[in-house]
């Protein structure tokens, strides 16, 4: 009896750790290992409704990698692919506090959860994150900004409460990263609180 007891016991540790790894891989963009885009919706979420609950700023920075449409077309998809998990590194080192958060958020475009960030604190993450980006030196000569790999921010910058959403944070970040590519590329963009976009539900 104690016997089958123990059986019993290890396979249902093999199965929880199972179910943990798998869980895991759920939640993993595939290339790149940072987390995917459902994963960041649910992180938002819940670092919103913490922010809004005690009352402290939230910052989010959406980030794209500047005419990567032409680097793959110049370099080919490999060479592409090998680009973006570059950049994911650099974000992986650069993302370090509890509850922060870096996603793929789509193609080449990359999405970081800062809570308890306010303005100025994005924009020194922003700032450090294009500058390792240049550190990296990967080539791109179809680039018109530099002969070299760059990325294009946009932070929204809010403390949540009852007349703005999470779905309005990310349309005022999206906002400054098309103002950042507009303006020329390669810069970071701020916009500090955010349009009301109607109670969150």
């Amino acid at each position: 009896m104690v016997r089958f007891q123990t059986v019993n016991q290890e396979l249902e540790k093999k199965v929880r750790i199972r179910t943990a790894k798998l869980k895991l891989l759920a939640s993993l963009d595939g290339l790149t290992h940072l987390s995917n885009r459902r994963q960041f919706d649910q992180h938002l979420e819940h670092e919103w409704n913490r922010a809004k609950r005690h009352q402290y700023p939230l910052s989010l920075i959406l980030c794209d990698v500047d005419y990567f449409k032409d680097f793959n077309d110049a370099y080919g998809h490999q060479a592409g692919d090998e680009c973006l998990k570059a950049v994911a590194g650099v974000l992986k080192n650069t993302i370090r506090r509890s509850g922060e958060l870096a996603a793929r958020y789509g193609g080449e475009e990359f999405a970081i959860i800062l809570p308890n960030v306010d303005s100025e604190g994005g924009g020194q993450v922003a700032q450090q994150i294009r500058e390792e980006i240049h550190r990296l030196r990967i080539p791109h000569e179809a680039s018109p900004v530099k002969p070299y790999l760059t990325m294009s921010m946009g932070i929204a910058t809010v403390v949540p409460d009852d007349c703005c959403s999470t779905d309005g944070v990310i349309k005022t970040a999206d906002q400054a990263l098309y103002c950042a590519k507009e303006q020329g590329r390669d810069r970071v963009k701020k916009v500090t609180g955010i349009p009301s976009f109607g109670p969150q539900g």
